[in-house]
């Protein structure tokens, strides 16, 4: 029985979060092992209010500074060679990538 392997990737570009997994789901469909995902998971907002300066004696004014991180999980019933494979893929410096073996 193949192990599976869980893979959690973020980022807070999406542009480079996708670019890996296309990257990811071609190696799977080139060796043809079975894969589910990428699941999306919802989109953490962080939201910092931030008071404008110089705002003298007037009205208190506030800027409000958004990062977004956006979620993805494949499942992927992973064997060795596959999962050097993947290994071997170039990760962009701002997603982040955990495997876990299942």
């Amino acid at each position: 029985m193949p192990t599976k392997a869980r893979i959690r990737l973020w980022s807070t570009n999406v542009d480079s979060l996708n670019f890996v997994v296309q990257q990811i789901k071609s190696i799977a469909e080139k060796t043809g092992v079975e894969m589910r995902g990428p699941i999306p998971l919802p989109t953490k907002r962080l939201v910092v209010p931030v008071l404008k300066l110089p705002h003298g004696e007037g009205r208190k004014k506030w800027e409000k500074w958004e990062m977004r991180i956006h979620k993805r999980v494949i499942d992927i019933a992973a064997d060795e060679r596959v999962m050097k494979q993947i290994m071997r893929v170039r990760v962009p410096e701002d997603v982040y990538i955990e495997i876990e073996l299942i």
